[in-house]
């Protein structure tokens, strides 16, 4: 058992402390503060959130425009000549002379020109025909490309028969002749109904003939 006397010191001691710096906490004196302790581990994740509320539409937006684009292959010029001097053809029926062409596409159409020197004579009314042909046949798109001369009866009294040559030419557009090589040729034989003369091409002169194909 504490004496009176211990008890009264301890008393005046606790009294006295807080004079000089000591805090106190009920009947104990507290020692001066530690060291700071580490940082601990990062903890564990939480829970995933639940999904927010879907948001709103946004306004319709304007009808769009559809263009479609063609890259076509740009076109470039093919054209040949084919040309002969003093031909001198005396032939009636038959082929005046060819030239052979390469067609670069189907859908495109062939321009062809002869020009030379024709002549026809004939003491009685005739007609003779000058044409061309595509591998054989006459153009169909649209129509034959062909001239022609006709000539009358001469007169009685001058009793002669006309004898000039003079150059013509024979020209058009064809259309629908397939693509590749083609046998362009210029014929010349009689006028339907009419009976034929003394034919003469390409006298004493320069003859020829120009292919070229056109876009349609």
């Amino acid at each position: 058992m504490m004496s009176p006397l211990i008890a009264r010191l301890l008393l005046l001691v606790c009294l006295a402390l807080p004079l000089y710096g000591v805090e106190k906490f009920g009947s104990c004196m507290q020692g001066p503060a530690g060291t700071s302790g580490r940082e601990g581990n990062p903890g564990a994740n939480g829970i995933p959130g639940t999904p927010g509320i879907p948001g709103r539409d946004g306004p319709k937006g304007e009808k769009g425009e559809c263009i479609n684009e063609i890259f076509e292959e740009p076109w470039r010029p093919n054209y040949k000549q084919c040309a002969w001097n003093s031909l001198n053809y005396g032939i009636d029926l038959g082929k005046v002379a060819d030239c052979t062409f390469t067609k670069l596409r189907t859908d495109s159409a062939l321009r062809v020109l002869f020009s030379g020197s024709l002549r026809l004579k004939c003491k009685n009314a005739c007609c003779q025909r000058w044409y061309f042909t595509f591998n054989g046949a006459e153009c169909a798109g649209p129509l034959p490309i062909e001239s022609i001369i006709y000539l009358d009866q001469g007169s009685p009294e001058l009793n002669s028969t006309i004898n000039i040559h003079r150059t013509s030419s024979v020209e058009g557009l064809c259309e629908g002749v397939k693509g590749g090589l083609v046998d362009v040729a210029v014929w010349v034989g009689t006028c339907d109904d009419y009976p034929r003369g003394d034919a003469s091409t390409g006298w004493n002169s320069v003859s020829r003939v120009i292919i070229e194909e056109l876009p349609k």
